[in-house]
């Protein structure tokens, strides 16, 4: 009896959530998951689903991308994360859904030598604004036309 009380400690990973006793054993099975008992107060519990976690990495890339005026759409294709994701990381990581810029704004993704010799041309700097981020083996470059001053 101990033995099993000891095993169901070790597998669920600790203790009850009501009363934080290790006195738990296995009681059945609901909807595929192992379901537990404490004999400490008789509380029955399931252990908590381990969901999916993404890397900050991709959080922070996509509220920069968002806030640099790209669509959901466009920064699911970049980076690869739902854009429903990306949805509910604004609505997170913001009170109130900023104002993004539209005007003037390009994206392009390039490899190394494509954005060297692209920097390299004059005409490509002259007026303009950067902003580059790394994504995996490339480049995403995003460009805005900088207003001349009078």
């Amino acid at each position: 009896m101990v033995a099993q009380q000891m095993k169901a400690s070790k597998q669920v990973g600790s203790q009850c959530p009501r009363c934080q006793s290790e006195h738990i054993i296995k009681s059945g099975r609901v909807k595929d998951r192992q379901r537990f008992l404490c004999k400490n107060c008789e509380y029955h519990f399931t252990v908590n689903k381990m969901g999916k976690r993404i890397d900050d990495y991709y959080v922070v890339k996509a509220l920069q991308l968002y806030l640099q005026g790209m669509g959901y759409r466009q920064i699911e294709r970049i980076l690869g994360v739902s854009h429903v994701t990306v949805m509910k990381w604004v609505k997170q990581y913001f009170n109130e859904v900023p104002q993004r810029q539209h005007e003037g704004v390009e994206y392009e993704i390039m490899n190394v030598d494509e954005l060297s010799r692209y920097m390299q041309n004059r005409e490509n700097l002259d007026g303009y604004g950067y902003v580059l981020t790394h994504l995996g083996c490339k480049m995403l470059v995003i460009k805005w036309q900088i207003e001349q001053a009078a």
